[in-house]
């Protein structure tokens, strides 16, 4: 072991208390060992402390700080890596599985390629109960040595669970602080692959769970999705929309001009948000070439699977891709 774990995950939760446990036994049951987990709990209400208060008495890898008010969810992501001491970085979700190798196999990436900035695996869709509802085929071309090409596919492409995956720490904090306009993670995300080109761990090991509660349902309008990531945004007067909406704008230009692109790439980038941005101020616009649609890969991650595989429970150890067995999600 370092002094200082390879290893940061930053775990922000929030009234998590239905599925935090699963999630934290995914974590610490991990084959790859050399981690800290760092939760902040965002003064929850209900047994979320209570939790996370029992698995620090067994495990002495847990840094738990209770934030003293709800500081919105975007504050609570930025506090977690501010927190962090490893040369790698990860966020977790207090309600998604992971399987057993799942940190190996990112870390071992990390290790292997100096050039990638980020690893991360497949991810399949679970519901409340742990069941597969869906595999997904990653859309992006993050792995890309060309800048360009990456945030072209970034912009065009729906993007998958990249914030999620495992960072170099200083990368990480080159790019802007998570932030709370509308799609906010799209910006980060993108900025991030600006600085270097990703890999994806050619298995299902990132169970996301879809379920009533998570942010998209809970708070199904951009206002409200906006005012959960940071409470001030609730003001329409100080945050009208358009605010909103422009800041997420100029979220991609700022990204392009923090990276370390060179003239040609910097300007092939700004040329493709050009075109992305006035189709999207078109009324009616169709879809454009290259821009995924309904069952193609690149299509939303909630569109419904035909796989024959589709409803097989998840496992969260390591196997074969198609091999998962008919088990709910423990640890």
């Amino acid at each position: 072991m370092r002094a200082a774990p390879q290893l940061s995950i930053g775990l922000p939760v929030y009234n998590g208390e239905k599925y935090l446990a699963e999630a934290l036994d995914a974590l610490l049951g991990q084959t790859y060992e050399d981690f800290e987990l760092i939760i902040s709990d965002n003064a929850s209400t209900d047994g979320t402390t209570a939790i996370c208060r029992r698995y620090i008495r067994q495990d002495s890898r847990i840094r738990y700080i209770c934030q003293p008010h709800n500081i919105g969810a975007a504050p609570n992501h930025n506090f977690v890596l501010g927190q962090a001491r490893g040369e790698l970085f990860k966020w977790a979700g207090h309600d998604d599985i992971y399987a057993h190798d799942l940190l190996k196999c990112c870390v071992d990436a990390l290790d292997e390629y100096p050039h990638i900035v980020l690893a991360h695996s497949w991810t399949a869709l679970i519901d409340s109960s742990g069941q597969v509802t869906e595999r997904v085929e990653y859309p992006l071309a993050t792995a890309s040595l060309r800048a360009p090409e990456r945030f072209r596919s970034m912009l065009y492409g729906k993007a998958g669970d990249d914030l999620y995956g495992v960072m170099r720490t200083e990368v990480l904090r080159r790019a802007s602080p998570h932030d709370s306009y509308h799609h906010a993670d799209r910006t980060i995300t993108t900025e991030i692959a600006l600085r270097g080109p990703f890999y994806q761990v050619p298995d299902w090991l990132y169970f996301r769970r879809d379920h009533p509660d998570r942010a998209e349902r809970a708070w199904p309008t951009m206002r409200a999705r906006c005012a959960n990531m940071d409470p001030r945004r609730a003001d329409r007067l100080r945050h009208p929309a358009a605010r909103l909406y422009g800041e997420y704008l100029w979220g991609y230009v700022a990204a392009i001009r923090r990276s370390p692109l060179s003239p040609a790439d910097r300007q092939e980038c700004y040329r493709y948000l050009a075109g992305w941005a006035s189709s999207r101020a078109l009324p009616g616009r169709t879809r454009r070439a290259g821009e995924p649609g309904p069952g193609s890969v690149g299509a939303p991650l909630w569109q419904a699977s035909t796989s024959a595989t589709a409803r097989q429970p998840v496992r969260t150890d390591h196997t074969a891709p198609g091999d998962h067995d008919a088990r709910a999600a423990t640890d």
